[in-house]
């Protein structure tokens, strides 16, 4: 009973394996890195990955907002059925239309599923694209003041895992939320007050946004970023969801206490 964790070295997914190893689920991590190698650009090769395994954690790169994605979904749920697995567990975003394509396309599949629609993640203030500009102390996004409910890694890893290890989260979509709706200003002032440092939230334009990702991930990137920035900032996520409620019966971890712990790893701290 082997459970395939796609994206096993992203943020979700090596906490994922961790959890089913520590539980003593047989797991296999697949990532570019991995052998066999997994490759959403390479089909061809999702074979060898897939023997052998009855579930498997869908988190798709670089986004599900990608305009290919749906495709690839609908490819990848074939070549699973074909493979015999039983199970998938698809990570999806918040408020993207792209994604909730994927969704149906998995609900389509015939295959045993659980969604988690998941907001923004704490750990992109650590482990993310946000992290340098935390240490240079300004975070600039085209996110205006629209209230953004950031939701903690470790619960959607417990989330994933529940839905992975148990048969009562099939069928399931879970709106996985923090506990509360906060701005990008008021999240770098509760970083701040963690650190002891001056960390400040700039409102840029959307244009300002993709002229400078465009000369530091090129134009591409920079499309996919922005176009997904214009859509899940227009005020549409403005609400709280109960997914890690329903899902783990616990209320979801806070954004404050995400700040203290990550003061403590010294992640933050600047020379």
């Amino acid at each position: 009973m082997t459970t395939l964790v796609i994206g096993s070295t992203g943020k979700t997914g090596r906490r994922i394996v961790r959890r089913l190893n520590d539980l003593g689920t047989p797991v296999r991590g697949a990532s570019r890195r991995s052998t066999p190698r997994f490759d959403w650009q390479q089909p061809s090769a999702w074979p060898a990955a897939l023997q052998g395994v009855t579930s498997v954690y869908v988190s798709y790169h670089p986004d599900l907002a990608a305009p290919g994605a749906p495709d690839t979904i609908r490819a990848f749920t074939t070549a699973a059925t074909r493979a015999g697995v039983r199970q998938l567990v698809l990570l999806s975003g918040r408020g993207e239309s792209n994604a909730q394509r994927c969704e149906q396309i998995v609900r389509e599949s015939r295959l045993s599923h659980t969604l988690i629609r998941a907001s923004w993640f704490f750990q992109n203030f650590t482990e993310g694209d946000l992290l340098e500009p935390v240490l240079a102390g300004t975070v600039a996004l085209p996110a205006g003041m629209v209230g953004e409910p950031f939701v903690d890694v470790n619960d959607i890893a417990d989330v994933a895992v529940a839905a992975l290890t148990g048969d009562q989260h099939d069928g399931r979509l879970y709106e996985l939320t923090g506990p509360r709706l906060l701005t990008f200003a008021e999240a770098t002032a509760e970083m701040s007050e963690a650190t002891g440092r001056d960390i400040r939230y700039a409102p840029i334009s959307l244009e300002q946004f993709h002229a400078a990702l465009t000369e530091s991930v090129g134009p591409d990137h920079a499309d996919l970023l922005t176009g997904l920035c214009r859509e899940v900032f227009d005020g549409r996520n403005q609400s709280l969801g109960r997914g890690v409620q329903e899902a783990l019966g616990r209320e979801p971890r806070d954004f404050a206490d995400f700040c203290r712990t990550a003061t403590r790893t010294g992640v933050w701290t600047t020379a």
